[in-house]
């Protein structure tokens, strides 16, 4: 019998309602409908709740094949969110270039090294284009830890790589108008997202 039978089997003899059933193990009743259709299985503790509320074991919810198939799946998601972390994180941390003196700004006798908030002499579109850069970063790191747990498929696949894609532009950009710190900055979040991105 497969988990999704035995779980159904369980909850009908306990004279449960999939509602009930979903209040019980704190999870959604759409869990629930999805674990007994055979959609999907739960996670590691949701499979441990649903084991110590029917007061059985895991190995009797789950065969050996489904076991290991909820284990992989556990710690793709537990990588997942690890990389959603460190790429939110290092997104907001471009704020940082809002205070940081990591801009050079020259004056008669020298460059100085300044702040973004305190740049002058540059042309306004080079500062548009920065603060762009700068802000639509961190919206997008604080929009990727936000939704650390949505699951939709466009948004797996596309938070990452438009993560990837702002912090490249920012990279071109302040080589390219020659900012080096800040370069260097965004050049050193580009490798470790791009050594996190490629370890899936």
């Amino acid at each position: 019998m497969e988990f999704n039978e035995k779980l159904q089997e369980l909850r009908k003899q306990k004279g449960l309602t999939q509602q009930e059933l979903a209040e019980a193990l704190y999870v959604s009743r759409t869990a629930i409908s999805k674990w007994e259709s055979g959609r999907g299985y739960p996670n590691i503790d949701s499979l441990k709740a649903i084991a110590g509320f029917f007061s059985v074991t895991v190995d009797e919810l789950l065969s050996g094949d489904e076991l290991l198939n909820i284990a992989e799946e556990d710690a793709k998601r537990k990588t997942r969110n690890f990389r959603d972390l460190i790429f939110g994180l290092l997104d907001l941390c471009t704020l940082l270039l809002l205070f940081l003196p990591l801009f050079g700004q020259r004056t008669k006798e020298e460059i100085q090294a300044v702040s973004l908030l305190h740049l002058d002499g540059t042309g306004a579109y080079l500062n548009v284009a920065y603060f762009a850069v700068i802000i639509l970063s961190a919206v997008w790191g604080i929009t990727v830890l936000a939704l650390q747990n949505y699951n939709g498929v466009l948004w797996n696949k596309l938070k990452n790589l438009t993560s990837l894609i702002l912090t490249t532009a920012g990279l071109l950009l302040f080589i390219i108008s020659s900012q080096p710190y800040a370069a260097v900055l965004f050049f050193i979040f580009l490798i470790i997202k791009a050594s996190s991105y490629m370890t899936r």
